[in-house]
């Protein structure tokens, strides 16, 4: 499977449950959202930072354009599994929901997925990795002689 496909869908699952947590929470707890909701959104953030890190530490072959291409994707199906998850354990909600969850809703998952990640290709650029020749578990060659 691509890298962008499952980088797409996990973050895109991602995203919806914690939208339909959200939303589970505010019928609940209405008065308890503003933690909640930093919270979420630190989540969120951390986890296609921290994952963009790690494909530039790794040195992953066009992984720029595999998170654009992720996060394009990534909003429109978080906005249909949005919807659906909230029709099924929140408050029934209806397909007159999916319009708004897939222009503003999108455009909005695919942001907060793109910034991180272009920031933790950034921050995961400027790691150093220890050469492979400085590897404790690499044998090394013996001198001919």
């Amino acid at each position: 499977m691509a890298g962008w496909v499952t980088r797409a869908l996990v973050l895109a699952l991602l995203h919806a449950v914690a939208s339909v947590l959200r939303a589970k929470a505010a019928v609940f707890r209405p008065t308890d959202l503003d933690a909640l909701t930093i919270g979420i959104v630190a989540l969120l953030v951390g986890a296609a930072a921290l994952w963009a890190a790690l494909d530039a530490w790794r040195g992953t072959p066009d992984r720029g354009r595999t998170w654009f291409i992720a996060a394009l994707v990534a909003g429109p199906v978080s906005g249909v599994l949005d919807v659906t998850g909230r029709a099924l354990f929140v408050d029934r909600t209806g397909l007159e929901a999916l319009p708004d969850a897939l222009t503003g809703g999108a455009a909005f998952t695919a942001l907060l997925i793109l910034i991180p990640a272009w920031l933790g290709l950034f921050a995961g650029d400027r790691i150093a990795r220890r050469p492979e020749a400085d590897l404790p578990d690499q044998p090394r060659a013996k001198p001919a002689g």
